[in-house]
């Protein structure tokens, strides 16, 4: 896996994505630190309300850059996503209103939200063989979660050291070295989108994800790994303290199960991806993600017993499994379902839409939780897994090619077949088909 860092433009760009990801942790660490410091008690209140800013920054702007996006070099757009990130953080010391830590955060948001859809973007231009693109999706999961994982140890280490507001500092520094790795490569040039207008241009991955069947079901794909996510992000400390009455130093415990759980996974992933189609690989990892849920519904049940312990680690192990089955693949599919001149306006509204379903899990999973017990949380949202996971199913009814069908680089590909017809009739269907794959 690791031979797709040979290439050298690959492999500063991976390089951006990891100390990016760890400034960003950093950041996480001392946002949590600065809130408690304005606001005590209603911290929770703040950082709620932060973290709804940023998926609305996610939601809204992504689209709306995609659009911009075909006018800008790729270089200078990534550059100056990179420089105002790294300026909001500096800045965020600074601040001693909750207010202006809401703005900040939206800049941040923003910011990343322009960063995102444009690096996915470029990586199947980097590299447009097959084989290497699935185990660059591979290496960008598993930075994800060394992320996870890693960030909340450095972060404590360094509080050892300095006060809380220097680690935005480190936040800064890492924006900034993903800024210098990325002006030192010679990206591709983007192909220019063939929509006519602003609206739609930023409609564009919009109107593919509504036209092509695969596409649909990727969504309702994301919904289902929004429902697990949003259990295991928002209710993890609920379990560990209150339901199974264990001390703090449990949380990253079972935080990290969930991570370990996806590594391997994304480890796994590449060979099996060079075997097996995408379709059976991402809908056996929905259908794993709402057995997982009734797993979860009787340790959450269960009266008592020194088992649930071990036996959540495993359910959230299970989770970050399941997870990264279908996370994992999902760029080879935009890749495969979008014309090149269309592949950032894809990854945006992919950008876009997932962290839609995440702004509906997050809150209900919180709420829930909070007002009506673990045990309906559970119920809720593997209620809508089960129901995302069917959808996905019935609009993706056929199966894609296998990985090493080596298509042509940008050519796009409908992964639902049509029936098969004959003379003009087959080829009037045939271009019909086509229109409706690419808007």
């Amino acid at each position: 896996m690791l031979a797709v860092l040979r290439n050298r433009t690959y492999r500063h760009l991976f390089a951006a994505q990891v100390v990016a990801l760890a400034g960003t942790g950093l950041a996480t660490v001392a946002l949590g630190l600065l809130a408690y410091d304005m606001a005590g008690s209603d911290a929770g209140s703040v950082l709620g309300t932060a973290l709804a800013i940023k998926m609305v920054a996610y939601v809204a702007i992504a689209p709306a850059v995609g659009a911009l996006a075909d006018g800008l070099p790729r270089r200078a757009l990534l550059l100056s996503a990179d420089l105002t990130r790294a300026g909001v953080a500096l800045l965020l010391p600074f601040v001693d209103q909750v207010w202006q830590v809401y703005v900040l955060v939206f800049l941040l948001q923003s910011a990343s939200a322009a960063f995102t859809p444009a690096f996915q973007a470029v990586i199947p231009d980097v590299l447009p063989e097959e084989r290497d693109y699935t185990r660059a999706l591979s290496m960008s999961r598993l930075a994800y979660d060394l992320e996870s994982l890693l960030s909340p140890a450095l972060a404590a280490a360094l509080l050892s050291l300095i006060t809380y507001n220097w680690l935005f500092t480190g936040t800064a520094l890492g924006f900034l070295a993903s800024a210098a790795l990325v002006v030192s490569v010679v990206l591709p040039p983007a192909r220019p989108s063939t929509a006519r207008g602003a609206r739609a241009r930023a409609t564009a991955g919009t109107r593919l994800f509504r036209t092509v069947p695969a596409l649909r079901a990727l969504l309702a794909l994301d919904l289902a790994v929004a429902a697990a996510s949003a259990m295991v992000t928002v209710n993890s400390v609920v379990y560990v303290r209150d339901l199974l009455h264990l001390p703090a130093g449990a949380l990253p415990l079972a935080l990290g199960a969930y991570g370990a759980g996806s590594m391997t996974v994304a480890l796994l992933l590449p060979r099996t991806l060079d075997r097996v189609p995408d379709r059976t690989v991402m809908l056996r990892g929905a259908g794993l993600l709402v057995a997982v849920f009734v797993a979860l519904g009787a340790v959450t049940t269960a009266g008592g017993g020194g088992w649930r312990w071990p036996a959540l680690l495993a359910v959230w192990a299970a989770f970050g499994a399941a997870c990264a089955m279908v996370l994992t693949p999902t760029g080879r599919l935009v890749r495969r379902s979008a014309p090149p001149e269309a592949r950032t306006a894809a990854f945006a509204a992919q950008f876009s839409l997932s962290h839609g379903c995440w702004l509906l899990t997050y809150p209900l999973a919180g709420w829930l939780g909070a007002t009506a017990g673990p045990g309906w949380a559970v119920a809720a949202l593997g209620t809508i897994a089960l129901g995302a996971s069917l959808s996905a199913v019935r609009l993706w009814s056929t199966p894609s090619p296998p990985a090493h069908a080596d298509l042509p680089v940008g050519r796009p590909h409908r992964t639902d077949a049509p029936r098969v017809r004959s003379g003009r009739r087959h080829r009037r269907a045939g271009l019909a088909d086509g229109a409706r794959a690419h808007p």
